[in-house]
């Protein structure tokens, strides 16, 4: 297993991801955002948290410019495996490989703490070491992590299985910290092989530092 981690101007959760990943068994190379490819033998691209660019402009939108973001989509056009956790969910959907955007949390403020999610779906790779309906409690860490697509788009995620995680209690009751719609954490394109998330998965892997629900999650790209 070969994971390539983009890292921007800004990322700060790249060497978290690298660590994750090799705790797990995998190859990991750390990609900076001006190389314009990939090692052929890549089976994952990770796009990390952090505020790339100093989310000056809004937040993924000008890192979704950089020479890397040629090679992701081209990898991601071609069946390849591709996560953007936080703000990488954030360039991902300013790229157009994911549907919806990121805004301003609802309450205007940056949160940071652990949270429980539920899974609405395992038929992708990403959740199949899970089952619908099970919670986790992962971290999160954003200012701009309200998720929003329109009504009709909303719709076709459900149509199509794409909505991945919903923010919940510890029992699975929706508990919203952000405002996003639907209380939704995390989405897939239509080909499931694109996916992102707000939460921080890679931060949960030993529960002395509060959970390692986030194992079941990133082991599922090794299937």
């Amino acid at each position: 297993m070969k994971v390539s981690v983009v890292q921007f101007p800004g990322t700060n959760c790249e060497y978290d991801t690298e660590y994750a990943f090799k705790k797990l068994g995998a190859q990991v190379e750390i990609i900076w955002h001006k190389e314009t490819k990939f090692s052929e033998d890549t089976d994952l691209v990770v796009i990390a948290g952090g505020f790339s660019y100093g989310d000056y402009l809004r937040s993924g939108a000008i890192a979704r410019f950089s020479p890397v973001m040629q090679a992701v989509q081209a990898h991601a056009e071609k069946g390849g495996k591709v996560l953007g956790i936080c703000n990488g969910f954030q360039v991902l959907t300013e790229a157009g490989l994911l549907p919806g955007a990121l805004k301003r949390n609802e309450g205007l403020h940056f949160l940071s703490k652990h949270h429980h999610l539920k899974v609405a779906t395992n038929a992708n790779m990403f959740l199949e070491k899970l089952s619908v309906n099970d919670v986790v409690n992962i971290p999160i860490a954003h200012h701009d992590g309200n998720y929003f697509i329109d009504e009709e788009k909303k719709q076709a995620l459900y149509d199509n299985d794409q909505v991945l995680l919903h923010y919940c209690d510890e029992n699975g009751n929706i508990s919203n910290p952000n405002g996003s719609v639907d209380a939704i954490a995390g989405v897939c394109n239509k080909a499931k092989n694109v996916f992102g998330l707000m939460p921080h998965p890679e931060r949960a892997l030993e529960s002395i530092l509060g959970s390692d629900d986030g194992i079941k999650m990133l082991e599922g790209f090794f299937a």
